[in-house]
């Protein structure tokens, strides 16, 4: 072998690599995050697990990121430990898919065009070019991720096709056949296979170098087994690295998933090898082609799976006993970072963080509110300390985007990006403007003033107003509800005339003397907060509205449709405009004096 066949193997290898790499990438962006909200979703038992382990690795071809994605969820407190196996189980079923594609090597049809086309050789070119066609020239996000992945196929298939000819040479090299022999000691194979994988990150990939190496008939049953073995077992790396620094149940997930691979491992060595000494399989020392080397891959996962899937709890049972729990219960963390190798599943955790963020902003406005009728120290506290984790939060979310937009991201995840820093930021203000609120009663208590009856009926009805735009906001941000936040600009506008209205009565009664300096700025102060609540609420409300803009559709400029809708161009705003008016505004209209606060 030359040195030049040797720079053509390393080379195979790489492309090879590289075309697994941006196959999984591209089937990961394809799909936007649905299949690990199924993951997240639909464990609720273990068998329904092991189906969607399977169906979301065979999908994204990668089962490290499947059970990277379950170490992360497990740590955020999203699944339980159990759910996790059962996921971890169908996840090494789900891997093999790569192998049974990369069998199609094995066909032999020289008078058939069709089944000629399906070979390495010829679909490997076949779809790196159309794919590189759809990567390049054709626009529109999705098609741009289309073409990556079938880009990432041809690769595949180019490498492997490399590969074989590239170790054609070698089949005739006596220290090439002495080192498959030295395979068939299940010791060593098991640890080559093992490192190999680890090296590479991908299970997958060591079975598909290991298919392009039978190409020169040297892999054979008892060589092939043990780095079969070893292959599973190594790519458990990923997600024990993952674990590293996680909560106590990520880790047993982890450990979970590399027991069940030993275990599975000592099983099959124990029937294989004592079964072989008693009957002689005549199997034994049978060459392997690529069609025998995936089946093998398969049959033993799937074959794992049924021995120890109704063992699933004593495997908890045990990882809990190597991992034991300590008096701390361990703090879930929404924005695990093992989520930024997925971006469609960081952002909906984001999303997920971002809605906690609008609650609390809710419920600290409702705390401010009570805080003016009724003051209370312990509501104050709790105040301060939901405003003090809005505030981390914010922080956290910010970092944790930023580190998001350095990855690979098709347009429509940057979109969702800047959408979610632009809503975090008006539900974190939200909060903050709640804070100035408390901060008014906290003055009122500490002076023992009051606002007079009159004065507290108008507030009443304002606080109602700004409130009921808070939790029609928030519905429609979590729903992603068009027609509820269509609602929302009607009512800040009755909350803006609410506001024009009471500051006009507030500044007669400065003018005569019927209100003092310190209550009416305080008084003042509440109107401008409240009325920029109903503001920022206004502004997440048009995001969702031009999240769900109908095809043509275009609002681009928020100022213009807001004009638009205000000068009567909306039969349907005018109309809930009227119905808010009634409902909030009319209660004090008819008021003609001015109030005394």
């Amino acid at each position: 072998m030359s040195i030049t066949d040797v720079i053509t193997l390393v080379g195979a290898i790489a492309t090879f690599l590289f075309g697994m790499s941006i196959m999984t990438d591209g089937l990961e962006k394809l799909s936007s995050g649905r299949l690990e909200s199924i993951l997240e979703r639909l464990t609720s038992n273990v068998y329904k697990g092991v189906l969607l382990g399977a169906l979301v690795t065979g999908l994204i071809q990668s089962s490290s990121a499947t059970t990277v994605m379950c170490v992360g969820f497990v740590n955020a407190g999203i699944l339980k430990l159990e759910q996790a196996v059962g996921i971890i189980m169908g996840a090494n079923i789900g891997t093999t898919i790569t192998a049974q594609l990369l069998r199609l090597g094995d066909i032999s049809a020289k008078s058939n065009l069709l089944l000629q086309l399906l070979k390495p050789s010829a679909l490997g070119p076949l779809l790196a070019t159309v794919g590189i066609v759809f990567y390049m020239f054709l626009k529109g996000g999705r098609k741009r991720i289309v073409g990556q992945l079938v880009l990432g196929f041809g690769l595949l298939f180019i490498g492997m096709n490399t590969m074989e000819t590239a170790v054609s040479g070698l089949q005739d090299l006596p220290e090439f056949r002495q080192l498959f022999v030295t395979f068939t000691n299940p010791i060593i194979g098991i640890l080559v296979g093992a490192l190999v994988t680890a090296l590479i990150q991908s299970s997958s990939a060591s079975v598909g170098i290991l298919q392009a190496i039978s190409s020169t008939g040297v892999v054979t049953f008892n060589g092939a087994m043990p780095l079969i073995f070893g292959q599973n077992i190594g790519t458990c790396v990923t997600a024990l690295l993952s674990s590293v620094g996680a909560s106590r149940n990520a880790k047993r997930t982890a450990l979970i998933h590399l027991l069940f691979n030993i275990i599975g491992t000592l099983v099959f060595l124990i029937i294989l090898y004592a079964g072989h000494a008693l009957f002689h399989f005549s199997f034994w020392t049978m060459n392997m082609d690529r069609g025998s080397i995936a089946n093998l891959h398969l049959f033993f996962n799937i074959l794992s799976t049924l021995l120890l899937l109704p063992f699933h709890k004593l495997l908890v049972r045990i990882v809990q006993r190597l991992v034991p729990s300590d008096a701390e219960t361990p703090a879930f963390n929404v924005l695990d970072e093992r989520f930024l190798s997925s971006p469609s599943v960081a952002l909906e955790q984001s999303r997920n963080a971002v809605i906690s963020m609008g609650r609390s902003a809710r419920d600290n406005f409702y705390l401010a509110v009570e805080l003016l009728h009724h003051f209370d120290e312990k509501k104050l506290e709790q105040l301060q300390e939901t405003e003090s984790t809005l505030d981390k939060m914010e922080n956290m979310l910010d970092n944790y985007l930023v580190k998001l937009t350095d990855r690979a991201l098709t347009d429509m995840e940057s979109m969702r990006v800047s959408e979610l820093l632009h809503t975090l930021s008006d539900f974190e203000r939200i909060g903050d403007y709640a804070v100035n609120i408390a901060d008014c009663a906290v003055y009122l208590h500490s002076r023992g003033l009051m606002f007079s009856s009159s004065a507290m009926a108008e507030l009443r009805q304002l606080n109602l107003a700004v409130g009921d735009a808070i939790s029609i906001t928030l519905a429609a941000y979590r729903a992603c509800n068009r027609a509820m936040a269509m609602e929302v600009e009607p009512l800040e506008e009755v909350v803006d005339l609410m506001r024009d209205v009471l500051r006009s009565r507030h500044i007669e009664r400065l003018k005569n003397s019927q209100c003092t300096i310190e209550l009416g700025s305080q008084f003042f102060e509440l109107l401008i907060n409240l009325e920029r609540i109903s503001d920022h609420c206004s502004n997440v409300a048009m995001l969702v509205i031009r999240q769900t803009a109908a095809a043509g559709e275009e609002i681009s400029d928020s100022h213009a449709y807001l004009k638009y809708l205000h000068s009567g161009g909306s039969e349907e705003f005018d109309r809930q405009f009227a119905e808010y008016r009634e409902k909030y505004f009319s209660p004090i209209a008819d008021e003609s004096s001015p109030f005394n606060p």
